[in-house]
């Protein structure tokens, strides 16, 4: 998967929109399958016009924030692009680290805020705040 530092690189390369938006769907079509069990009405993020899913694994870890890791998959290309984003920033982190990220920051440095449609913006919301509500519930179980 590719990792957050090279997708914000290689977003301030390319100039053009169109150009960026091919390389969210890259990045989506280069996200692996998420397998048929995890496609459950409970992985299934709310707020979204499109079907997506996000499958959460919590990994405790002696002394420290659980660390959690993630799969996802959308049925519409640009947002599995996003989902793929999401992931190369939140996977493998641990709960704290995921509550001090700053997502919307992100996507907002990227441009995406300003070129996404208000619904998909809206899911994007959706998903952010599923992987910090997972981040926080993480916390308060250890």
């Amino acid at each position: 998967m590719t990792k957050i530092d090279e997708i914000i690189d290689n977003f301030e390369f390319l100039d053009d929109w169109e150009d960026r938006y091919r390389y969210v769907i890259e990045l989506g079509k280069d996200l692996p399958e998420l397998p048929e069990n995890l496609r459950t009405d409970a992985n299934k993020v709310r707020g979204c016009v499109s079907q997506v899913w996000l499958a959460t694994r919590v990994e405790p870890q002696a002394g420290a924030p659980a660390r959690l890791t993630f799969e996802g998959d959308s049925d519409a290309h640009i947002v599995r692009g996003l989902v793929a984003i999401l992931l190369a920033l939140y996977d493998g982190c641990d709960a704290r680290e995921i509550l001090q990220a700053d997502a919307e920051a992100l996507f907002q440095r990227l441009g995406l805020r300003d070129h996404l449609t208000p619904q998909r913006s809206n899911g994007l919301s959706a998903m952010i705040q599923r992987v910090r509500a997972d981040a926080e519930a993480a916390l308060a179980a250890a």
